[in-house]
């Protein structure tokens, strides 16, 4: 993506130039999602994150109809990490969309007013809470007791915490007084920034690691195996939501954060009930300055709509509810020096430019690197090693250059001369049109690009293999023992007849390398989404393999119609099209995937070694009349908004298409309905209009 059109205002760009930019953006967001989620190795800061999504929005909001189906505005995912079993959660967990101005927060507001179709002058009235950087978790009580708490996770399932979480103080065993039947209680694990301090300073001491930041310290402290560590560590915690909810309800979220602290859990006390806009605004200021003096760390500040019908009704998006959001505060920046400028390679072949830096403290975190983003970025900034920058930090990840001090500069520093080749195989580095990145044309012939697919394969998202991490992958992968993935479980087989057994390897003893056997053949049982997530297909990402999975529900499904649109099935890829969220490019993936022979033969060989790949099962929707449906919306809908129909025929089991093809079931009409409605007609498609869908979904 040309540098100088990024840098022009959505309402400056022509209808081409803006589809060529969204494209473009969906690729890259891509690609940034799946490394923060796949590795935990993010190559942007959140703030840099944060802007690209919102150019995105921006340009979505300046030109309506060239918003994409693979439109990068819903994905949701953290890690989870071997070592622990895993719990599914009642009632998703997601992430938020972020705001980051006076004029976002008033957007926010008049998308509710739309969304609720309600005037202007009805009041909506918001919780402001203080968003704590730590370690998301979720507490399931039945009857009252403490039963099973999980990390976050992917948002579906997380890591189970039961025995660590219940040795911090503030989480109660057992609900005092009336409790529900069932309850997931919500919220975040931290420490505080003088503990933290007081902590490192002991390990320093005794020759111990130390820890980065408070967050690391409080998400490593509760992922620890032995929960006698976790007691010896400082960990508090705020409860501040619900989950799975059976027995009880509130009327408002302020009525549940008081029900909260009738039970014992901490709950913020910074948090605040603002009945206008203006009031909520004045509470992020207040927060703001006082964000320094708090004995902990917090981000921004997370507005969620009162009223619990409203958030009911507003439902959510496939990354976030459509009710709350996360109201960021301004990055953190510091001076150093770039010492060197690097060039890594990741899984798709992307040539990522890191800065290496003299180390400096930005806002408590000791940084050392900086992403450089691409070769555009690097040439519109004129960044050189030997400059002194300026960077900047907003979150937890690796941040970026925001400016050159060139008054500093050296006499004679040359400029970056970014390489035409693959500094890990040579291979040709090759920039199509319309992308902002350079990538290494070598496939799997490349090692970087191998090892990461296999390190991607083995990760905590994908088929989570404990103690295949990125340096066990490398060193297997040298050593010849693995190529594939399916290489990984004939690995035992093929070590019980080698002269050179793994346990008689450096650093292998006969118990780590029966463990490392044992994780494998743990997973050997597999859903289907993650199977299909763990083929690392570009820009299929945790959320388009779950969609995948519920539309053909079964891997032998699913092959026949991958091979089919490898071959040039038309229907095929029409139906492909026609999933929520995909469009042109996912689908090139797909049939650019599954036309080559070894990436067949690749998948085929890993089916053979797997006992079974489950089949997608669809939330228990008995009673539904339009579970399994594949269902079309059009036209305008007046009780209730398009996005809301659509999320409740998928919260029914049903599957929303964007396009009309055979394989349609139903089709909504509103008043305007065009080209859809015409085509529904022509194949015979059941129509019904918005009264007859809402009968039908109310049962």
């Amino acid at each position: 993506m040309s540098r100088s059109l990024r840098d022009r205002a959505a309402k400056d760009l022509s209808d081409s130039e803006a589809a060529k930019e969204l494209k473009a953006l969906a690729q890259e967001i891509v690609e940034h999602d799946e490394a923060y989620h796949r590795n935990d190795a993010p190559t942007i800061s959140d703030a840099e994150y944060d802007a690209l999504r919102a150019r995105n929005a921006a340009i979505e909001q300046r030109f309506p109809k060239l918003v994409r189906a693979d439109s990068p505005s819903r994905k949701v995912g953290a890690a989870t990490a071997g070592g622990f079993k895993k719990v599914k959660h009642g009632v998703a967990m997601l992430s938020l969309d972020n705001l980051f101005s006076d004029e976002d927060v008033r957007d926010f507001d008049a998308r509710i007013r739309r969304f609720l179709k309600l005037n202007e002058t009805e009041p909506v009235e918001l919780t402001a809470e203080p968003k704590i950087d730590g370690l998301s978790f979720s507490a399931r009580y039945d009857h009252g007791r403490l039963t099973v708490a999980a990390t976050r996770g992917d948002g579906a399932e997380g890591e189970d915490i039961t025995a660590n979480i219940r040795t911090i103080k503030g989480l109660p065993d057992f609900l005092m007084g009336d409790a529900p039947k069932t309850i997931e209680i919500r919220g975040e694990v931290y420490m505080t920034k003088s503990d933290f301090l007081a902590m490192n300073e002991a390990y320093a001491k005794t020759g111990s690691k130390i820890f980065a930041n408070p967050r690391n310290a409080a998400a490593g402290s509760l992922r620890q195996l032995d929960p006698k560590i976790t007691a010896e560590r400082p960990l508090k915690l705020f409860a501040y939501a619900s989950g799975l909810v059976e027995g009880m309800d509130w009327a408002t979220h302020w009525d549940f954060l008081k029900q909260l602290k009738a039970w014992g859990f901490p709950v913020n006390p910074d948090a605040k009930l603002c009945k206008t806009l203006d009031q909520t605004l004045a509470a992020y200021r207040q927060l703001e300055t006082r964000r320094a003096a708090l004995d902990y760390d917090i981000d921004g500040i997370v507005y969620k709509v009162n009223r619990i019908d409203w958030q009911k009704r507003l439902g959510f998006v496939s990354r976030a509810p459509r009710w709350a959001a996360a109201h960021k505060f301004p990055a953190q920046q510091a001076e150093t020096v770039v010492e060197k400028i690097d060039i890594q390679v990741g899984r798709t072949g992307a040539l990522t430019p890191v800065a290496f830096l003299t180390p400096v403290n930005v806002g408590g975190v000791i940084v050392s690197r900086a992403t450089l983003h691409n070769q555009d970025e690097i040439e519109r900034k004129d960044i050189r090693e030997g400059d002194t920058v300026v960077i900047q930090r907003a979150g937890d990840v690796i941040p970026q250059v925001v400016e050159v001090k060139t008054e500093k500069r050296k006499r004679g520093a040359a400029k970056f001369v970014f390489p035409n080749h693959c500094p890990v195989c040579g291979s040709k580095a090759h920039r199509e049109e319309d992308e902002a990145v350079l990538r290494c044309t070598g496939g799997l012939f490349c090692k970087a690009q191998a090892v990461e697919r296999l390190h991607h394969f083995a990760s905590r998202d994908a088929f989570d293999i404990e103690g295949m991490g990125e340096k066990n992958v490398e060193a297997f992968f040298t050593d010849g023992l693995i190529k594939t993935p399916a290489d990984l479980f004939t690995l035992e087989a093929r070590d019980k007849k080698s002269l050179t057994p793994l346990s008689a390897k450096e650093g292998w003893g006969a118990l780590s390398a029966k463990n490392l056997f044992e994780a494998i053949n743990n997973r050997r049982t597999i859903s289907l989404e993650r199977f299909i997530y763990a083929l690392g297909i570009r820009l299929i990402g945790q959320a388009k393999a779950r969609l995948l999975a519920q539309h053909y529900g079964s891997f032998k499904e699913w092959r026949k119609a991958m091979v089919a649109a490898a071959k040039g099935n038309d229907e095929v890829r029409n139906q492909l099209q026609g999933i929520e969220s995909f469009g042109d490019s996912v689908t090139d993936e797909l049939v650019a995937f599954f036309g080559e022979a070894q990436n067949m033969a690749a998948v085929d060989d890993l089916f053979a070694q797997m006992d079974k790949v489950e089949d997608f099962v669809q939330a228990d929707v008995s009673g539904s009349k339009i579970a399994g449906l594949v269902v079309v919306f059009t036209g305008n809908l007046i009780a209730i908004t398009r996005n809301e129909a659509k999320a409740k025929a998928l919260s029914l089991g049903a599957k929303v298409a964007g396009s009309v093809s055979k394989n349609t079931d139903l089709v909504v009409a509103g008043p305007g309905a065009g080209s859809k409605l015409k085509e529904a007609e022509a194949l015979g498609v059941k129509v019904i209009d918005e009264d007859e869908f809402l009968k039908l979904i109310a049962g």
